[in-house]
This record gives structure tokens, sequence and C-alpha cells, in this order.
């Protein structure tokens, strides 16, 4: 609503129209458990040919960690000036996403071991083996969907608590503390971001206009599996 009057003032004050799409839900991708997987990529052709090959360890990283690479490489079976971008193109997969196309987050992984060819390894073929490796790696680590979580607040006439709890819940919600003051109930819960979309107007609509609610960004928690596959087959649907 709030963002409807912005744009009806964009246009008619300022003459600007804006391009509004339907809001988009940050969700992320990680990873739940230890793998090792390689990445080969090779192309033999009349002149030279591409050739890298990487093998990687994939693991969970720390809460708040992002990306992480180490390189263990020891003997020159990968050589230096192909380390550097083997790691960009593990880092690129992440940022383009593997499961269903939102950036990975929260992983380690080491460059333990590969090969290389003398006349037909070059930057982009171990570019191309460390986005192949990283690709294969989480695919195999039992990857899973993040989702945003909001810590909601919420101060309705006690009358009309029930509605709003059952609401609450429909939407996934955790509710984490309950009160009350002077016929006011405050209920706090935590709730998915994209389960949030239209609140506004809901709850007004259940507590007559008395209800009021306040909304930020609270964690990432894994999004369940019944609703993760569908997010899934809806982007491989639209890729």
């Amino acid at each position: 609503l709030h963002l409807e009057i912005l744009v009806d003032r964009m246009l008619r004050e300022f003459k600007v129209e804006a391009n509004v799409g339907a809001p988009q839900v940050a969700y992320r991708e990680t990873i739940r458990k230890s793998v090792q997987a390689e990445g080969k990529f090779i192309r033999q052709s009349g002149g030279k040919g591409q050739y890298g090959h990487v093998i990687v360890e994939l693991e969970p990283g720390d809460t708040g960690s992002g990306f992480e690479f180490v390189s263990k490489i020891v003997g020159g079976s990968v050589p230096r000036e192909y380390i550097s971008p083997a790691e960009q193109g593990m880092k690129e997969a992440c940022e383009s996403g593997i499961l269903a196309g939102y950036p990975v987050i929260d992983v380690k992984v080491t460059l333990v071991d590969g090969s290389y060819h003398d006349v037909d390894s070059s930057e982009m073929a171990f570019k191309i083996a460390g986005s192949m490796a990283m690709r294969n790696a989480v695919m195999k680590a039992a990857p899973v969907l993040l989702e945003p979580m909001m810590k909601v607040e919420v101060e309705v006439p006690e009358d009309f608590l029930g509605d709003v709890m059952g609401d609450l819940n429909s939407r996934r919600g955790q509710i984490e503390g309950m009160g009350s003051e002077d016929g006011i109930a405050k209920v706090t819960a935590k709730v998915p971001l994209a389960e949030m979309f239209g609140y506004a107007t809901d709850i007004r609509s259940k507590t007559q206009g008395r209800g009021i609610f306040s909304m930020e960004f609270k964690t990432y928690d894994e999004v369940p599996r019944n609703v993760a596959e569908a997010i899934i087959a809806k982007n491989q649907g639209n890729a």
C-alpha cells in the first residue's frame, strides 16, 4: 500500500513512471554435509585444446561466513597461475546459485588436487573446471534452501487475538511471546518473509482497523521440504 502511494505521487508530482513488480524474497542456498567432488573440462579439437581439472572438498561454513576458499595444492598438480581462476569459477557458481538459482552462502571449499596439460591448459579452462566442481559438490552435499525470517510484533485488542494467532500460524509463524496490557494483546512471532506479503491489509480487516504490527529481519532458516520443492520446481520451470 505504501509503495502504491509513492508510485502514484512520483507520477503526479514528478511525472516519473516507475516499473513495479511483485516483491521478491531473497532466498539463499547452503549445504548440510561435507563431500569431495571434481570438475574436469576437456576440449580436444584440431589445434590447441582446453584442459582444466580440479578436485575439491566442500564443507558447511560458519553462519555468516559466506564463501571461503583454501588451496592445499602441493607439488604443482595445479600450477599457481591456475588456482585463482579456479577459485573465481567456484565463487561465480555460488553467486549465481546451484540448487534453485539463489546465492550459495556459508560454505568452505578446499582445492586439494587436480591436473593440467602443458599445452592445452588455460586460465579459462580452470575457471570452467572450478565452476563444474562447485556445482557437482553442492548437489552432492545435501543442499537446502534458506529463507529470511522476520521478527513480527503485533498489537491488537484482546477480542481479536484468536483470529490474529490463527492467521500467524497459517503463515508458518512461530509464536515466541505473548502479553496483555489494558485490553491490548501483544504477540511476538517469527514468520517467513514470503508469508508476510499483504499482511498490512489482512490485519486491518481482521481487527476492524485496530491492529498494528512491526516487522524486522531476524535470521535465515531452512525452508520446509514441501515448500522448497515448490520453489525449486517453479524456478526450474522459469529457467
